[in-house]
């Protein structure tokens, strides 16, 4: 006989669980936090920026939520080993793991600088591999977690009007590494999905209307036509992180106001 099956608020419950979440102080990633906060997750925010993060913390503490922040750089993997170890020491353990963290630049193939191509597939491709393998070396131990990777609908689709090889082909990788990782290790429990978000009304993205040639097109091409808010990212965070999803791995989920649609 099969237990008592939960009922639906109690699949988004997160209580008595433990979220990272890397590029956790600004944008997507820290609406994540403040998302898996409420409902329930204890989350333990990562990021380059340690004044970001401690402004970070100051914020969800304002808002009655305890988290932990780390510095760490997510393109050092021995750097990444070592706080993923310290995490688990101090913690105790990880059950939900965001990758937030990663950039963009929009630049021509013929004028992208080599040091700006190793910078975007380093922060955003190796980077989440590197904390992926990190943390999902003590999730496969445990026998259970998820994982949630920040790809991008531009890793489905070319953008236009910009050019931006660079990033399209950085957030592809992200959706084949979630593959990759979802297949290995379902058989330990270890969910890997990835969302694919469009234009979302982030600091940075909500600048770009200083440049109309590129942001009313980006508008013009999405059939809602507006930027979504971090926090309709932030919701599907949870449903990924929650047992709501329990059937879903390898899934790469596009909330892009219908961009892809066309």
């Amino acid at each position: 006989m099969s237990s008592t099956p939960l009922r639906y608020p109690q699949r988004f419950d997160l209580s008595g669980t433990q979220a990272v979440v890397t590029g956790g102080a600004s944008g997507i990633g820290f609406e994540s936090v403040r998302a898996l906060a409420q409902c329930g997750a204890r989350p333990i925010l990562l990021d380059r920026d340690a004044a970001a993060l401690e402004r970070a913390q100051q914020k969800l503490r304002d808002e009655q939520v305890d988290a932990a922040i780390y510095t760490v750089d997510v393109t050092d993997p021995d750097a990444v080993r070592r706080v993923a170890d310290e995490v688990i020491a101090k913690e105790g353990r990880v059950d939900t793991l965001v990758n937030s963290a990663g950039i963009a630049r929009l630049n021509s193939v013929l004028e992208t600088p080599d040091e700006e191509w190793r910078q975007v597939m380093d922060i955003n491709v190796n980077g989440t591999f590197w904390v992926s393998r990190a943390f999902g070396k003590h999730m496969v131990a445990q026998r259970a977690g998820s994982i949630v990777n920040l790809g991008s609908m531009s890793g489905l689709i070319v953008n236009r009007p910009q050019t931006a090889a660079s990033y399209m082909t950085s957030k592809g990788a992200v959706h084949m590494l979630t593959k990759a990782l979802a297949t290995e290790w379902a058989k330990d429990n270890v969910r890997v999905n990835a969302l694919a978000p469009g234009y979302v009304g982030t600091e940075m993205t909500l600048a770009m209307r200083a440049r109309p040639e590129l942001f009313d097109v980006w508008m013009d091409m999405t059939p809602m036509g507006r930027c979504g808010e971090p926090s309709e990212i932030a919701s599907a965070v949870v449903f990924l992180a929650s047992s709501a999803s329990s059937y879903m791995t390898g899934s790469i989920v596009s909330i892009d106001g219908g961009y892809t649609c066309w």
